[in-house]
Order: structure tokens, then C-alpha cells, then sequence
């Protein structure tokens, strides 16, 4: 008897219950049999449409960028001014990380928790997906310092590194029950740091390059 694929699989939205078990639970404890039942098929059809856990991860990562992780290059992208950009990804991150109808947090942070050494393939490439993160955050930030838009004397390293530290709190905090609301005045308060005007007279910031 001939075993794989249900005629009635579908497979984009098997994917979709895949980033949910994934995002809620992490990579390394989430176990096929938790996969399977999300899933709603057996094993081997959950191997004969993706491979094994680890292929299923990575296509779900793949999946979770292009959808739900997508509002980080949106912002980045589609706001010419930095200080707005940053200011949109925090508040979308604020709504994205606490949606009633998905798992809370961002999954390139929660996925990561507690892998174990014969993991860390997966953790190397979620680290590196993150740090890809701020490399673009920190080029926005840059482009607007050049441009005069920002003190000239603006670390846009640390700039960005300290606003996506912002960004992995905020997922914590969801994490942890944290509102909409709660995530907003987080946001509001990180954006108090943005370099002003004030910062290129007195040339100090505590977010700008040492002289």
C-alpha cells in the first residue's frame, strides 16, 4: 500500500501550521509528532512534502520573512526619512509581536531559545539573519547621517544595534503577556534616543561615535 501525501494536502497552508507550531514552541522543542498533529497528516507525509525537521524549519523561516516578519523591510524600504522608518518598524513591531490570532514575539528570536549544540546550524542562521537586520537598519541610519539628515558624528552602529535590542525586548516582553499598548510606550520611549538637532549643537550623544 502506497504511503505519502493525502489527495487532499495542501501543502502552502500545512506550511502556514508548521510556522505557528515553529514560532510558538522554538526549533529544538518542537518534535515531529508535535508537527504531524499541527499539521493534521502523518509522518511520512510530512517527509515526502518537506524532508526532515530541519528542512521544514528552514522553509518556514523562509515562509515567516516574506509574511509576518515582512513590516521590518517594508519600513526600512518604503520610508524615505530614518527617523520615520525606525519609528514605523517599532509601532508595527508592537502590533505584529502581540496579534491575538498568531504566536507572540518575533519567531527569528523565540525560535533560537535553547538550541542545542547539534543545532547550531539552525542558530547560526537565524543569528545571521538577525545581524542582516541591523547591517540594513544600521545603512539606513548611515545614508541619513551622510545626508545631514543626523548629526555627523551619529554611530549608526550603534544606532542600530541599540534599536534592535529594543526590537528582541519588545518580542521578550510579548513573550511575557505584554500588551499592544505596553509594546507602543516602549517604543516611545526608545525613539526619546533618536539623535536631534540639539544633539549636532552640543556635538554629545550617548548614541553617537566616540571623538
Amino acid at each position: 500500500m502506497k504511503t505519502g501525501r493525502p489527495r487532499s494536502f495542501d501543502r502552502d497552508k500545512a506550511l502556514e501550521g508548521a510556522i505557528a507550531v515553529f514560532w510558538e514552541h522554538g526549533y529544538d522543542a518542537t518534535s515531529i509528532a508535535m508537527l504531524t498533529k499541527a499539521l493534521g497528516i502523518g509522518a511520512p507525509s510530512l517527509y515526502a512534502a518537506f524532508g526532515d525537521k530541519r528542512a521544514l524549519f528552514l522553509e518556514a523561516l523562509d515562509g515567516y520573512i516574506r509574511t509576518y516578519g515582512a513590516f521590518t523591510e517594508r519600513a526600512l524600504a518604503e520610508e524615505p526619512d530614518a527617523h520615520d522608518a525606525v519609528e514605523r518598524l517599532l509601532r508595527e513591531a508592537a502590533a505584529a509581536y502581540t496579534r491575538p490570532d498568531r504566536p507572540r514575539g518575533c519567531l527569528l528570536i523565540s525560535a533560537a531559545t535553547n538550541c542545542a549544540p547539534q543545532s547550531a546550524d539552525i542558530a547560526a542562521r537565524l543569528r545571521d539573519l538577525r545581524a542582516m537586520g541591523v547591517r540594513a537598519l544600521e545603512a539606513k541610519i548611515d545614508a541619513a547621517t551622510r545626508s545631514g539628515r543626523l548629526p555627523a558624528h551619529t554611530d549608526a552602529h550603534v544606532l542600530a544595534t541599540f534599536y534592535s535590542a529594543v526590537l528582541q525586548g519588545m518580542s521578550a516582553q510579548a513573550r511575557d503577556g505584554a500588551t499592544t499598548s505596553d509594546l507602543e510606550q516602549v517604543a516611545e520611549a526608545a525613539l526619546r534616543a533618536w539623535p536631534s538637532a540639539a544633539d549636532q549643537r552640543a556635538g554629545d550623544s550617548g548614541l553617537t561615535a566616540p571623538k
